[in-house]
């Protein structure tokens, strides 16, 4: 099975450049750049060393997802931040797990004494909150449900209906948009497909700009979470 490496840049320049040169364009059968619409630099940073890169047309990093579908080859994929969170030596160790069978697997930052050195204490506890909601609402045993660094089978995302902007709803009650990896890590439990963790630490972020909305993401990713116990069936 193919592997397609995801890598999501907004005005990611610097981490591009102490980041990419670590990734072995072998570990993987195909590089995606996913550029947000940067300006200073990025795009043309990836172009000059042969990265294939695509520019998204509608904002929010789902829409992205969604626009390179049809150029994903891999069988499954593997979404990282080029930003100093997302380790490049984990990608052989996530492949090498995927190919066991697995539909999903996590780098978790939180298991088996992995830590995130970039949480502070509010993004501490909304990641340990929202982990802790879904094992208790979806009775699994995740270490960390929202993380992106993760691998995933390229069909759960219409499988899961990952696709359909209804999953999404509740964003609009928020003024925001949201992205898939808290819903992919539910519908996943709902479904009991197989998915595991591995540990991996998070990094200090030392490129590009913090793009977090905590209270709307927060406020969004909460009511998807509790919806799912009465909307979504397959």
């Amino acid at each position: 099975m193919k592997v397609t490496l995801i890598v999501l840049t907004l005005n990611e320049v610097n981490g591009l450049r102490e980041i990419m040169p670590h990734i072995k364009r072998e570990w993987v059968d195909q590089i995606i750049i996913l550029d947000g619409g940067s300006t200073d630099g990025t795009i043309e940073y990836a172009r000059e060393n042969g990265y294939f890169v695509y520019i998204q047309k509608k904002q929010g990093l789902r829409n992205g997802y969604m626009e390179i579908y049809d150029l994903i080859e891999g069988g499954f994929l593997i979404t990282f931040s080029p930003d100093g969170n997302s380790i490049p030596e984990l990608i052989p160790p996530l492949v090498a797990k995927m190919r066991e069978g697995y539909d999903m697997v996590i780098v978790s930052r939180y298991k088996d004494g992995a830590k995130s050195i970039d949480d502070d204490i509010i993004t501490a506890f909304g990641n340990w909150m929202f982990t802790a909601l879904v094992n208790f609402l979806y009775k699994v045993k995740y270490t960390d449900v929202m993380v992106m660094f993760r691998a995933y089978k390229k069909d759960l995302i219409k499988k899961l209906d990952l696709d359909k902007e209804e999953t999404y709803a509740p964003e609009k009650f928020f003024f925001t948009k949201i992205s898939w990896e808290p819903i992919l890590s539910v519908r996943c439990a709902k479904m009991k497909l197989k998915v595991t963790e591995i540990p991996g630490d998070e990094p200090p972020r030392f490129g590009g700009e913090r793009k977090l909305q905590i209270f709307r993401w927060g406020s969004a990713y909460l009511t998807q979470i509790i919806r799912e116990l009465f909307y979504w069936k397959k």
